[in-house]
């Protein structure tokens, strides 16, 4: 067991994922913020979180200098709630300080790897497929196209095939003028003055195409468990694509840290059973380390006892409890043996370790005790 990431990090990695088991527990983004401090000795430049991309956008302006106040960025540059986690804060901060004074390509950039999506929604493309429009300086009338954002919005639209806008007319013809608008971003690169105005577009134009995506699956009929494991399957290729991009927008600065759940950078194919529902779909991660091969490294997440989550210690024959106690630590997967803890429920929001993902994995990440933390 060890406290440095440099013995996980090879030459060849561009992209380091470090993954949690439980979004609800603050004991693993604190722990990355150390582990990202360390990767910057190292040569890493940027991190990417499980949070929309289009909002980080502000979060990166804010730590490359932009204007604004710490308050203002948390509210709006993250999704999914994560702008209210402390450590998250820290973070911004403490990348907004580091590179005060420094030449833009020894700065820290900020990522988001996600779309704005939850089980129960997932936005209307207008917004982004406007803000690429306008960038061009085009006159498409696509509100119309798109109708009432509330119709996209609605839990019903991806609950219920019938009710999804994804594959009416104007559906198809959004997608469509939205292929027409990639082609003319990248027919205007060569002029573009502003390299950041630009991306920023681009990005935006991505993330309305992928979400034209998300609710043309969400149209499809099919049985709960089948339309759930598509849907969660379009979610994180969606999160590949984003990881791939910012490897390649990053990649000549030094590698990228990546911090999302197990279950979207792990190396093995996803399950999730509950309801009576069983689902399976291709990891993000699995995805990633097809395409760019020894480049991709995984440190799973684990974790032992959580008293604010009310999650006991492991019991004895755990791949936890064989991690053992103490303080918090980096471990070779190698050789650890035992079987998945059973102990957790779903209100907990916690995913144990199991044998696929150790061997698919590169490190474990163990926190015996999270009240230790923070």
């Amino acid at each position: 067991m060890n406290r440095s990431i440099k013995d996980f990090v090879t030459p060849t990695h561009r992209l380091l994922a470090l993954g949690e088991p439980t979004h609800l527990e603050p004991a693993f983004p604190w722990v990355r913020n150390d582990l990202f401090a360390d990767a910057v000795s190292l040569g890493f430049r940027s991190i990417a979180l499980e949070t929309d991309r289009v909002a980080a956008l502000a979060v990166d302006d804010y730590v490359q200098g932009g204007a604004g106040d710490l308050d203002e960025v948390m509210a709006v540059g993250f999704s999914h709630g994560f702008g209210a986690l402390e450590p998250n804060r820290h973070l911004v901060a403490w990348m907004r300080a580091y590179n005060e004074g420094r030449p833009p390509r020894e700065r820290l950039s900020f990522h988001g790897v996600d779309a704005s999506t939850e089980p129960l929604h997932a936005p209307s493309p207008r917004a982004y497929l406007e803000a690429a429009r306008d960038h061009l300086g085009r006159e498409l009338d696509l509100a119309s196209l798109a109708g009432d954002d509330e119709l996209w919005g609605r839990a019903e639209a991806v609950l219920d095939h019938a009710m999804s806008p994804g594959a009416t007319p104007g559906a198809g013809r959004l997608r469509l003028l939205a292929d027409d608008l990639v082609t003319a971003l990248h027919d205007a690169v060569p002029a573009a003055r502003d390299r950041r105005a630009w991306l920023a577009a681009r990005t935006r134009l991505q993330a309305g195409i992928a979400l034209l995506r998300y609710h043309r699956h969400a149209a499809e009929p099919g049985d709960m468990g089948e339309r759930q494991g598509r849907l969660l399957g379009a979610r994180d290729v969606i999160i590949a694509e984003n990881i791939l991009d910012i490897r390649a927008i990053e990649g000549a600065r030094g590698p990228t840290m990546l911090f999302a759940a197990n279950a979207h950078l792990q190396r093995d194919r996803c399950r999730w059973s509950g309801h009576g529902i069983t689902s399976e779909w291709t990891s993000a991660g699995a995805i990633v380390a097809a395409v760019v091969g020894e480049e991709y490294a995984f440190i799973a997440g684990a974790l032992g006892r959580s008293e604010a989550k009310g999650l006991a210690a492991p019991a004895p024959g755990t791949f936890e409890a064989a991690l053992g106690e103490g303080a918090w630590g980096l471990f070779e997967p190698d050789g650890l043996t035992g079987e998945a803890r059973a102990d957790h429920v779903p209100g907990q929001g916690y995913f144990p370790l199991d044998r696929e993902t150790l061997d698919g994995c590169d490190g474990v990440l163990y926190i015996p005790d999270a009240s230790a933390v923070g």
